[in-house]
């Protein structure tokens, strides 16, 4: 029994990474998946970056909404860039392998960026909701430092917390399998390797997910609440029509991220199967940022503007460059 004991000891501090399965289950569509992957990810950097650019350099698009909207589209870049560009190497050179630490970065970034997301789309809802039912105080309470402010917090909140989770995480002795059967080190996969007792930490996620998941959300739907009640005592339709324009395309991509990252994180360990679990995380990972920018460009008339007026601005510089 001592000897057992011993065995499994080794084991658990001989083993110093995990292997990804990603998508390898499906060989046969190894290349496919590949190439739909790298263009998804190309088209989340460009559309993206496209937003960046406009909410930096057109005039009409100085306020706090599209203050908001640039650095959630730099949020998005981020999120996006911790675990597809890994997936896609791991898809080219069959290398699986992960080191400990690379695995415990990951997951660190990938909760870090999430909850930072959370935040920036109450605040952004808490903005949305100054600019309806307060519309004269506007300016003063959303002010260029007040936007910082909100900004910075959406940003550090959580760094102690994630931090703190994925450190207790890894704390854990994984002296079993180490077959991570998903694309990114994600909470659910990993709780479900550790062969200790993972009470506490899953009684953490839930803290966790509390705090940087419900209680943005209950702000959210809090906001929008009193956002819908204030445009329906509105009586220019035309008004109406114009405020509802402005939240729709938050409230599509908060029902999409939110919707998907809560049937992941809400059960983190025993009920989950690994194939939802991928499918789940491909949404409110890489699916949703990739949908955002055109969300916001369609569903947006200002935005819309602002391409048109910047897209013969680059091709004439293009030309320019070329003579």
């Amino acid at each position: 029994m001592e000897s057992k004991l011993k065995a499994e000891e080794s084991n658990s501090t001989i083993m110093r990474g995990f292997v990804l399965v990603g998508f390898s289950d499906i060989p046969t569509l190894r290349w496919i998946l590949f190439g739909i992957f790298l263009v998804m990810y190309l088209i989340i950097l460009m559309g993206n970056g496209i937003i960046i650019l406009i909410t930096r350099i057109d005039p009409t698009l100085q306020n706090p909404m599209y203050f908001f909207l640039g650095n959630f589209s730099f949020l998005e870049i981020c999120y996006v860039t911790t675990t597809v560009p890994r997936m896609l190497g791991d898809i080219w050179t069959k290398k699986r392998n992960i080191s400990f630490l690379a695995c415990a970065t990951q997951m660190c970034f990938v909760l870090i960026f999430g909850s930072t997301e959370c935040l920036l789309l109450a605040v952004m809802a808490y903005d949305r909701y100054v600019a309806i039912c307060n519309p004269l105080h506007y300016p003063l309470v959303m002010n260029h430092r007040v936007c910082m402010q909100l900004l910075a917090g959406s940003w550090i909140s959580g760094l102690p917390f994630e931090i703190g989770q994925t450190c207790q995480i890894f704390s854990l002795p994984f002296c079993g399998s180490h077959t991570i059967h998903h694309f990114f080190c994600d909470i659910p996969p990993i709780l479900k390797l550790a062969c200790g007792d993972t009470y506490v930490n899953e009684l953490l996620v839930y803290i966790v997910a509390v705090m940087f998941f419900m209680v943005p959300f209950l702000l959210i739907v809090t906001s929008y609440g009193k956002i819908i009640f204030n445009i329906l005592k509105l009586t220019s339709a035309k008004g109406r029509a114009k405020a509802f324009s402005t939240c729709s395309s938050h409230l599509t991509v908060i029902v999409l991220f939110f919707g998907t990252a809560a049937i992941t994180y809400f059960q983190p360990k025993p009920d989950q199967s690994e194939g939802l679990g991928k499918l789940l995380s491909l949404f409110y990972t890489v699916l949703t940022p990739m949908m955002n920018p055109l969300i916001y460009t369609l569903r947006n008339k200002d935005v819309m503007v602002a391409l048109e007026k910047l897209l013969p601005k680059l091709l004439t510089q293009k030309n320019d460059l070329k003579l």
